[in-house]
């Protein structure tokens, strides 16, 4: 591996474990707190040369087990990063500010992530509505819905947050970071997820059979379509189209082709790319014709008509 693709990968482990760390709730160490009342938990932590403590809840055995793990791998996660940024610093990375187009974009991409997350699901079938999505996102489950189905939103909202990183957004778009995408996105299903599929697959509906995909042939094509000519939108799309029909891991490849063409979106200042819960009908007619006749100006026409979201619409 040489230095761009190992910095690349630091980067992706770094952003990875930071996301983590912003899903951990309560961030610093449990301390009980006894009154007249009853026991109650606090969290302590410092915040410049400040000792904050906050109330979490009365004390229960399971809450202060539950906070005791949350502060061990709070710590673990820190240390982690601590020592990825210094690995990246010997290798001479630097982090650049982002420009200011990003910035707005990012920022709009974080106010749209749930909306987005609830499209995405609906396109992969979940059953699934926007409150039930939103529950999850925010608290982790839901009432009346399978694990499985859970599992593949907590998924999507791990992927969008590690394309959502600073230093993510600095990265290429490039086959490792689809690569890492996937492994989010299968996490919890396949110990491999983010790895390229060596098995043939069939697709419900379609008689394309996708051939297996070639590792260096994919990373030439994906890099053929990110430095050629076309404008910026159309590279997006055309990266998303392409992830899909190669169907490069075992599952999982829709969502990790849109989360991946939406790194290039918001990167470029673009805005997004997500297929809208009502137009899912439409798109899934439209991509089984493209992957049988392999002609992409239809669904093209479709995805920049129907599917792109512009920031100053």
């Amino acid at each position: 591996m040489n230095n761009i693709e190992l910095i690349q990968s630091l980067i992706n482990e770094r952003a990875e474990a930071e996301a983590r760390l912003s899903l951990i709730p309560y961030d610093g160490s449990p301390e009980i707190k006894e009154n007249s009342s009853g026991k109650y938990l606090y969290i302590r932590k410092r915040v410049g040369s400040r000792l904050t403590s906050t109330y979490v809840d009365v004390y229960s055995d399971v809450l202060y087990q539950l906070l005791l793990k949350n502060a061990k791998e709070s710590r673990e996660l820190k240390k982690t990063i601590r020592r990825l940024s210094k690995e990246l610093a010997e290798l001479g990375y630097r982090s650049n500010k982002l420009a200011a187009n990003i910035v707005i974009n990012l920022d709009f991409a974080r106010a749209n992530m749930k909306a987005s997350i609830y499209d995405q699901a609906i396109l992969e079938g979940v059953s699934t509505t926007f409150p039930q999505t939103e529950d999850i996102i925010e608290n982790g489950t839901v009432n009346g819905m399978t694990a499985s189905d859970i599992q593949k939103i907590l998924n999507l909202k791990h992927a969008w947050e590690f394309i959502l990183d600073e230093d993510v957004l600095q990265a290429e778009s490039d086959y490792y970071l689809l690569c890492h995408i996937a492994k989010l996105i299968n996490e919890g299903f396949y110990s491999n997820g983010g790895k390229i599929r060596g098995v043939p697959v069939t697709i419900g509906g379609c008689n394309y059979i996708p051939p297996i995909p070639v590792e260096n042939i994919v990373k030439e094509n994906i890099r053929n379509i990110i430095i050629g000519n076309e404008e910026d939108i159309y590279k997006a799309v055309n990266i998303l189209l392409y992830s899909m029909k190669t169907q490069v891991f075992i599952d999982g490849n829709k969502r990790a082709a849109v989360i991946f063409s939406n790194h290039y979106m918001i990167s470029h200042g673009l805005g997004l790319l997500v297929i809208p819960e009502k137009e899912v009908p439409n798109f899934k007619t439209l991509l089984v014709k493209y992957y049988e006749d392999d002609d992409k100006e239809e669904i093209s026409k479709f995805l920049i008509t129907k599917c792109w979201k512009k920031m100053d619409a």
